[in-house]
Parts: C-alpha cells; sequence; structure tokens
C-alpha cells in the first residue's frame, strides 16, 4: 500500500488521544488520521501544537503493529487480481476513525469538525466520510496523502495499494471547495527524485490562479524554492525516485521524499505545496527536515482550521 496526490511555501482515551485548549475562542475540534505505519504517539507534538492555537485535537488511535491487519487482504482474490476494495480489509481502521470522530462530535456539540489526514490517512478519510456520511465535516485537511492512482501499463510499475486508490477515485465524492465543505491538499517538495538510468531532470510544476467568483480552486503557488532540497543525482536522489515511480509513474518529479507532489493534489480541492517539507514525522527533526506537523510548517495551514 502506498504512502497512504500545485504549490505555496512554507497533525488519553481508549479509543484516542486528546487535548483541551483554554482559550476562550471555540474553534472547531480536529481529528488527525495516522498515516499507514505510523502510531497515535508519532502525532502527540502536532496534538500540543494544535492546542497551543485553541483547536481541540482527537488523534485516532492507532498502533504500528495494527497495520499487520492489512495482511487479511492476502487470502482475497481481489488483492492478486489487483481489485481490492477498502472494505473489509480496512473496517479495523475506518473503526477507529469513527471512534475517534464520536469523540470530537462530544466537544464540538452539535458544531462541524475538521479532520486531518496525514499519508493514507488522507485517502482513508473519503472512504470514511463516504461510508459513514460527513455532514458533520466542514473540512478535509491531508497532508502527504497520495490521492491518485498510480497509472496502468507502465513498465516496472506495480500498484502497491491493490487498486485501493482506484475504487477511491471511482467511488468517493469528488473533492470540493465550498464554504459548506472544504478539501485542502498540501503536498511537500523536501526533495526531486532522479532516475537510474536517465539523469533527465524534469521539474513539474502546474499555475492556476484563484477566481474569486469560483467555489472550487485549483490553486499552485510556490514560495522560497531556494528552500527545497537542490537536485542532485545522488543515490539518495535515484532511491526516491523509484519510490515516486512507484506512486505517480515518474522519478524525476518533486515531492515529499515519500508522496510524489503531484500525486498529493485533488481536482477540486484547494492544492497547496510547501516547499522543504518531508513526509513523516518518523525521521524529522522540526529544523533541517520539518514535517507537515513541525510546528513553523504548521503555521503555514493552521487558518484553515480556524475559519
Amino acid at each position: 500500500m502506498a504512502l497512504g496526490l500545485p504549490p505555496l511555501n512554507f497533525k488519553p482515551h481508549c479509543s484516542s488521544t486528546s487535548t483541551f485548549s483554554s482559550s476562550s475562542t471555540n474553534y472547531r475540534p480536529a481529528v488527525i488520521l495516522p498515516g499507514l505505519g505510523n502510531n497515535t504517539g508519532d502525532y502527540k507534538k502536532l496534538e500540543f501544537t494544535l492546542q497551543e492555537y485553541g483547536v481541540p485535537t482527537v488523534v485516532a488511535k492507532v498502533s504500528r503493529i495494527d497495520w499487520l491487519r492489512n495482511a487479511a487482504g492476502l487470502v482475497d482474490p481481489n488483492y492478486w487480481k489487483g481489485t481490492l476494495q477498502p472494505r473489509p480489509v480496512l473496517d479495523w481502521y475506518l473503526k477507529r476513525v469513527d471512534d475517534a470522530v464520536q469523540e470530537a462530535e462530544e466537544l464540538a456539540q452539535g458544531g462541524k469538525l475538521s479532520v486531518i489526514g496525514h499519508s493514507a490517512g488522507g485517502w482513508l478519510a473519503r472512504v470514511y466520510m463516504e461510508e459513514f456520511g460527513l455532514s458533520h465535516i466542514s473540512l478535509l485537511l491531508t497532508l502527504g496523502t497520495p490521492h491518485l492512482p498510480p497509472p496502468k501499463g507502465l513498465p516496472g510499475v506495480i500498484d502497491q495499494t491493490r487498486s485501493l486508490l482506484y475504487y477511491v477515485q471511482q467511488h468517493c465524492k469528488k473533492a470540493v471547495y465550498t464554504p459548506e465543505l472544504k478539501y485542502v491538499c498540501i503536498a511537500g517538495r523536501y526533495l526531486q527524485g532522479a532516475r537510474f538510468v536517465n539523469d533527465s531532470k524534469v521539474a513539474v510544476e502546474s499555475m492556476a490562479t484563484i477566481d474569486d467568483d469560483q467555489q472550487v480552486s485549483d490553486v499552485a503557488v510556490v514560495k522560497n524554492k531556494t528552500d527545497s532540497t537542490p537536485v542532485s543525482t545522488t543515490f539518495q536522489a535515484r532511491f526516491v525516485g523509484q519510490g515516486y515511480k512507484q506512486v505517480c509513474g515518474e522519478a524525476d518529479v518533486w515531492g515529499d521524499g515519500v508522496v510524489p507532489e503531484v500525486s498529493a493534489h485533488l481536482e477540486g480541492a484547494l492544492n497547496i505545496s510547501l516547499d522543504g517539507v518531508y513526509h513523516s514525522p518518523v525521521g524529522s527533526d522540526d529544523v533541517s527536515r520539518p514535517w507537515y506537523g513541525s510546528p513553523a510548517v504548521v503555521e503555514q495551514w493552521i487558518h484553515h482550521l480556524l475559519n
């Protein structure tokens, strides 16, 4: 399963962990959904950071060993056919999401919620919204989520989700950016990958503008590009490029070190790219390798939770 799709500069209870703010401002509670291989504790610092902004926060309770439950998909013939569906393989995760959402609803006292999905947690949030309803959610903010399925028929490209992302693309509601429900998709530009064989350096950028008369925005703005790791043909760039290729079909593109920038954006959403941002809280240090939940990076997207 992939870890888990144009650009602005520079996320304890039985079912979850939650924090309560002492701020007098009542912001929407936020639910953080962990990415593949991550656990609840990986988001503790992000949880505290959101608390400092006055956002009550609940993190879905997931342990690393829980992800071994996905191995149940190996006995499903659809796994081997490449036609796997989220349910029932991922029912355990959807239950954890629902537990966290119910806890956040108590904090909301009848109000709406924000959902923050990191990596695979972003597209799993879309599955949850499709299966459980979205009337109580006003914002889905995804951090380094591989939203788009890999292209079919490319040599050397294997769909690691076994068609789960194709299912999401075909069966989940399309992204929107409206007053009632906003999709905000954030991608990181930490490292540009490189091909193993060809040292072609192709920078993939899409530029669009915000039309004030349009409710649906497809935004791509880049700031301070010098903050992004320079292109190089180091082994790291080639190695990361092979990972990018499995997700989007190309190696020499920008990404957060795991998920390509182009894969982390969705048509219809407010799409943002942040320079110098790494994919995961594991391996980040907030200074030389900040991730989406590092305080200095959160500062760039927190306003979406405070509106």
